[in-house]
This record gives C-alpha cells, structure tokens and sequence, in this order.
C-alpha cells in the first residue's frame, strides 16, 4: 500500500509541477508538454539502460509521466478545442491502442513480464498514456461533471476502494485491476492537486504552486525513506 501512496502523492506533484510551468511560468500547454517529454525520454531511456530497480530512478520516472501527461492533456482539452470530452474519448483511445498493441506484440500486458527492454518501453508509453487519461478524466468530472474537487476526489477515492475489496474478495485478473488502479489514481491526483493550486472562486485553496510541488515532493521522498520497494512491488 506504501507503493500506492507514492504514486497519488507522485500525481499530485506532476499536475501542481505541470500548471506551475504551462500556468505560472506562462510558458503553455505545448511547450511544457515539449519540456516534459524530453525529461521523460531521458528518464525512460536511463530506467531501461538500469539492470537494478531503484526507486530513485523509478520514482523521477513515474513523476516525468505525470507532468507530461498533466500538459499534454491540457493541450488537447484545451488548445485543441475538444474539450474535456473529446480529449478523453482521445486519449483512452490511445491508451487502449498501447495496450492492444504491446499484447498484440509480446503476447502478454502484465507487468510481471517487464523484463526486457522492448517490455519495458510498451510499460512507460502506457503509464504516460494512462496518467493523460487521468489528467482529462478528472477535469472532466470536476468540472464539466459539476463535482467540484472535493466531489471528483471522493468518487475516485471511492472506486479505488472498491478495487481493493476486488482484489482481496474476487479472482479478477490482477493485471486488469493494476491497470485499473493506475489510471484512476491519476485522476485522483489531479482532482487534489487543483484543489490545492486552484482560486478560491472555483473551489480550490489558491495555494502556490511552487509551494505546493516543493511540499509533495519533501512528502514523497519521506514516503520513499519509511516504506521498503523493490522492482516488483513497484511494478504491482
């Protein structure tokens, strides 16, 4: 459970990380999702070159997934005109096409079978496809839904609860509920971090979002120092 708590707190930090470059620094959607992808090539690249897990080269991984997803998605909800909607139906689209292809390609999707190199490359193109998914599917609920933040965070909260009692009281495929789990923790995320960053008029704490990225990252390496990881429990 410790492993999953990183990866909220991990969201959270890429979507206060991701408006603090595309918003505070006013830099845009697309050139933070150019920025952002850089760092993930980079990081992806170095994660498959590593022969040992290690969290401190996971986890800057996972992070780099989530500020190019939080820009990315905000490119095509917003720049592109589609809206919460059309981005959404989008990019679970791609997401789908990634899975189906890596299934198609090495004849399995679970991340017991990341091993080598060409697994591992279809395992980081889905994780930055599903945490953009996330990105989308939380804005949507919170704000075309009329959820509101707090709203939005306890229906994901809500049916991450009840993927736990699935996979303890059911024999679902566990790399159905992993993914699952994955992409609703993104959104969760995201719900949280604009509740943290946003003005009070649309229902957030206006909170810096450099104040609120540094403060989730002291958080997240505290959670990194106080519970044990290694490649499998990171992975699953």
């Amino acid at each position: 459970m410790g492993v999953w708590l990183i990866k909220i707190v991990a969201t959270k930090l890429g979507e206060t990380g991701g408006d603090a470059a595309s918003m505070s620094m006013n830099l845009g959607y697309l050139t933070s999702t150019g920025i952002f992808a850089a760092f993930f090539v980079i990081a992806v690249a170095y994660q498959i070159k590593s022969k040992t897990f290690h969290p401190l080269t996971y986890w800057p991984t996972i992070i780099a997934t989530t500020t190019v997803g939080t820009t990315l998605a905000d490119f095509a909800d917003r720049s592109l005109g589609i809206g919460y909607a059309g981005g959404t139906t989008l990019l679970s689209a791609l997401l789908l096409a990634s899975l189906l292809l890596w299934k198609r390609t090495l004849g399995s999707i679970s991340v017991n079978t990341v091993s080598r190199p060409r697994a591992e490359m279809f395992y980081w193109i889905t994780i930055m496809f599903s945490q953009t998914l996330g990105t989308a599917l939380g804005d949507w609920t919170a704000d075309s839904a009329g959820l509101g933040y707090t709203g939005a965070a306890a229906v994901f909260g809500g049916l991450l609860a009840l993927l736990v009692l699935a996979y303890y009281g059911t024999k679902i495929s566990r790399t159905l509920l992993f993914w699952t789990a994955f992409i609703l923790t993104r959104p969760l995320g995201a719900v949280v971090g604009d509740f943290l960053d946003k003005p009070l008029s649309t229902g957030g704490l206006a909170l810096s979002r450099y104040g609120a990225s540094i403060a989730l990252l002291a958080f997240m390496l505290c959670a990194m120092l106080v519970f044990r990881q290694r490649a499998a429990t990171a992975s699953h």
